[in-house]
């Protein structure tokens, strides 16, 4: 018997297209993940004639991935989450059958594998009305133009502003919330509120504020190193402000659309947590003052680092 390849590809289609890569994107073992057109007659489709309707392609993702670190019924799991499956007509702002949601299957196996997961979704009783999305075989898959590649990427602001204004966010957040319930055992009330659900404390009253002692900052609920003691300055502002993080990598930005304002928020890269916001009014050469809240924060003092397991850290006060 012949060994299955180990890298194979998904189709996806779930309304805008550019909402459908960024899930997938990150996940271990995706080796690339293409926006296209598939569905409909006639080949090579260009975005306008989808748009319009009338060759009957819809707006899809193709994911190339290693299936030695990720398995099809995985990546079915993200696509629920990234979508309405109740909606026959389109997917939330996005209507017409251009933008419907569908899986396209490559195989036997994936048909087998998406009707059954299709089914546990259904019967789960998440939604309060029907599973409606429904398993087509794969004909053709066609790749969009190239301005629509990676388009979170190359535009954050219109991707977060699409993504939020589409009604695409409410409703994921709505139905998958987010179990992190077991924080509450772990955190004060004020550290997930921050945390878990992007608040803010107090300015000026807070622990981290006007405290300059030697050492590190790391993330209160994963322990991640964030900041060091010898980028943090007063900034007037009332939270603990900082020049840089230790390691960008350490850290990401999002684009926050909340409160009717612009701004781009970090948050720490594994555990996920909101910290605070980046502005362009620091010192230093990039100019930034990352406004952090002491609340996401735990600080390590230097003497204590080494038996904390943050002894590689150290090199950081050494010059």
């Amino acid at each position: 018997m012949m060994k299955e390849p180990s890298v194979e590809s998904a189709v996806f289609a779930g309304g805008c297209f550019w909402c459908l890569v960024e899930p997938f994107d990150k996940k271990k073992g995706i080796i690339e993940v293409i926006s296209g057109y598939t569905g409909g007659s006639g080949q090579y489709p260009w975005y306008k004639e989808v748009q319009s309707g009338l060759t009957g392609h819809m707006e899809a993702v193709k994911i190339v991935y290693d299936l030695s670190f990720i398995s099809y019924k995985e990546l079915l799991d993200i696509f629920w989450m990234l979508i309405d499956p109740t909606d026959p007509d389109g997917q939330f702002s996005d209507r017409g059958g251009q933008y419907a949601s569908a899986v396209f299957y490559g195989n036997e196996r994936q048909k087998r594998e998406a009707e059954e997961s299709r089914d546990q979704l259904d019967s789960s009783g998440r939604f309060c009305k029907p599973v409606v999305t429904p398993i087509r075989p794969l004909e053709n898959f066609y790749p969009a133009e190239e301005y629509h590649q990676d388009f979170y990427k190359k535009n954050p602001f219109r991707y977060a502003l699409y993504h939020q204004g589409s009604g695409r966010a409410a409703f994921l957040k709505e139905h998958w919330p987010p179990d992190n319930s077991h924080l509450r055992d772990s955190l004060s009330d004020l550290q997930f509120r921050v945390t878990q659900e992007n608040g803010t404390e107090p300015p000026f009253d807070n622990e981290y504020w006007d405290f300059y002692g030697e050492g590190i900052y790391v993330d209160i609920v994963s322990g991640e190193p964030l900041f060091s003691s010898k980028d943090k300055y007063g900034s007037g502002c009332g939270w603990p402000s900082f020049s840089k993080p230790i390691l960008s990598a350490y850290v990401k930005e999002k684009i926050d659309l909340s409160h009717r304002m612009t701004r781009t928020e970090v948050r720490s890269k594994n555990a996920d947590s909101h910290l605070g916001h980046i502005f362009p009014d620091g010192p230093g050469p990039s100019g930034n003052r990352y406004c952090i809240n002491s609340a996401a924060l735990r600080f390590i003092p230097k003497e204590e680092m080494e038996k904390e397991g943050y002894g590689d850290l150290l090199l950081l006060f050494s010059f």
